[in-house]
C-alpha cells in the first residue's frame, strides 16, 4: 500500500474547506510527495515544521480541503513572491489524485477568491502562475475573475513533473492577476511594447494613467536591483526597483553571478512607474531579453517582465486555453525572433 492509499480511505468522498491548522502540515507533505515525489523545488513543502512556521508567520497562508476525519486531500497556498507585500501569489495548488473529479480544487479556490481574500484587506491583489503543459488550471482563470498578462517561458524544469510524467521539457507558466484593492497611479509604456501593453491594460479593470516612456535613463543615480536564484529550477530573477546610469553594467554583473551558479533562465522585472523604463527595456533587448508581459502592482506600481533563456523555449508544446493568451504567446515569439 502506497502513501496515498494510506492517507485516504477509498470509500471516503466528502470534504470541507478550511484555513490551516498545525495538524494539517503532515498531510500537506504527503500530498506533495504523492504528486511530485521528491522533485518539487520549493523544499518548504517537504518540511512539516517549516510549513507550520510559515503559516504562523503569515509568509504562507494555506487553504486546505479536508475529509471529515481531518485528512488533507487538497491545498491552495497564498504567499508573497513579489517586491510589494500587498500582492500575494496563489499557487502550488494540489489535490490528491483520487479526488481530482470531486470538485475539491474548485471549492478551495472559490472559498479563497470569494470569501477569504475579501475579508483580509491586507491582500490587495492576487496573481497566479498556471502551468502551460495542460489547460486545467488555465480554465479556472475566467471564472475566478483573473486576467492574463504575461507568459514566463521555460520556467519550470521537467524534473518537477517526473512523478506524473506530464512534461517532456521545461514548462512555461501563464501569469494572471485579480485586483481587490485599487490604487490609481501612473505608468509608462516602452514604445516598442506600447501596442501589446495597451491591449493588455484594456482588458484590466484598473485605474491607471498611461503615458509613453520618452525619457532617458537618469545620469545622476545608481541602479537598485536584487538578484534571487532558484537553484533547482536554474532560474534567476532580477528585481529592478530603480534603473540608473549604470543599469547595463549592473545587469551584466548580476547575470555573471547567476551563470556561475548554472542558471539558464533569466528574468528581469522593470518598474513601469519610471518614465525612462523604455530605455531600460531597450538596453535589455540589446542583451537578448524579450517580452514577458505586465505585472500589475509588482512594486506597488506595476512591473514589466523581460526574459531570456540559454536554452531554446519549447514553444511547440506550450498549451494555452484563452484567445488572449495565444495572442500574447505569438507576440513573445515574434519579439524573441527579432533578437536571435
Amino acid at each position: 500500500m502506497n502513501e496515498e492509499e494510506k492517507m485516504i480511505p477509498q470509500n471516503q468522498s466528502a470534504f470541507y474547506i478550511d484555513t490551516f491548522r498545525p495538524e494539517d502540515a503532515e498531510g500537506i507533505v504527503r500530498l506533495f510527495r504523492s504528486v511530485y515525489g521528491e522533485g518539487y523545488p520549493i523544499r518548504l513543502f517537504y518540511d512539516r515544521e517549516a510549513i507550520i512556521a510559515a503559516n504562523r508567520e503569515g509568509s504562507y497562508i494555506s487553504i486546505v480541503a479536508r475529509t471529515p476525519d481531518g485528512q488533507v486531500i487538497g491545498v491552495s497556498p497564498l504567499y508573497r513572491s513579489s517586491p510589494y507585500r500587498g500582492l500575494y501569489e496563489v499557487g502550488v495548488g494540489l489535490v490528491l489524485k483520487d479526488y481530482r473529479n470531486s470538485g475539491a480544487s474548485k471549492a478551495t479556490l472559490s472559498y479563497l477568491f470569494n470569501e477569504f481574500v475579501p475579508k483580509n484587506p491586507q491582500i490587495e491583489e492576487l496573481f497566479g502562475e498556471a502551468v502551460c503543459n495542460h489547460v486545467f488550471m488555465q480554465k479556472t482563470i475566467p471564472p475566478s475573475m483573473h486576467k492574463e498578462t504575461a507568459i514566463e517561458v521555460a520556467l519550470m524544469p521537467a524534473e518537477a513533473y517526473t512523478t506524473e510524467k506530464s512534461a517532456q521539457g521545461r514548462v512555461a507558466v501563464l501569469d494572471a492577476f485579480r485586483c481587490y484593492v485599487t490604487k490609481p497611479h501612473q505608468i509608462f509604456l516602452p514604445p516598442v511594447y506600447e501596442e501589446i501593453l495597451g491591449r493588455t491594460y484594456s482588458r484590466l479593470d484598473y485605474d491607471r494613467t498611461i503615458d509613453i516612456s520618452e525619457v532617458e535613463l537618469p545620469s545622476s543615480s545608481q541602479t537598485r536591483a536584487e538578484l534571487q536564484i532558484f537553484d533547482f529550477a536554474r532560474v534567476a530573477r532580477i528585481a529592478v526597483e530603480h534603473a540608473g546610469s549604470d543599469f547595463a553594467a549592473r545587469i551584466s554583473e548580476l547575470e555573471s553571478n547567476a551563470r556561475a551558479k548554472n542558471v539558464i533562465v533569466f528574468q528581469v522585472w522593470l518598474n513601469l512607474a519610471e518614465p525612462w523604463v523604455g530605455g531600460a527595456a531597450e538596453l535589455l533587448r540589446e542583451k537578448g531579453y524579450f517580452y514577458g508581459g505586465a505585472l500589475p502592482r509588482w512594486f506597488d506600481s506595476d512591473g514589466l517582465l523581460m526574459q531570456k533563456t540559454d536554452c531554446d523555449p519549447d514553444f511547440e508544446n506550450i498549451i494555452l486555453y484563452a484567445d488572449f493568451s495565444k495572442e500574447l504567446l505569438e507576440f513573445i515569439q515574434r519579439d524573441r525572433k527579432q533578437l536571435y
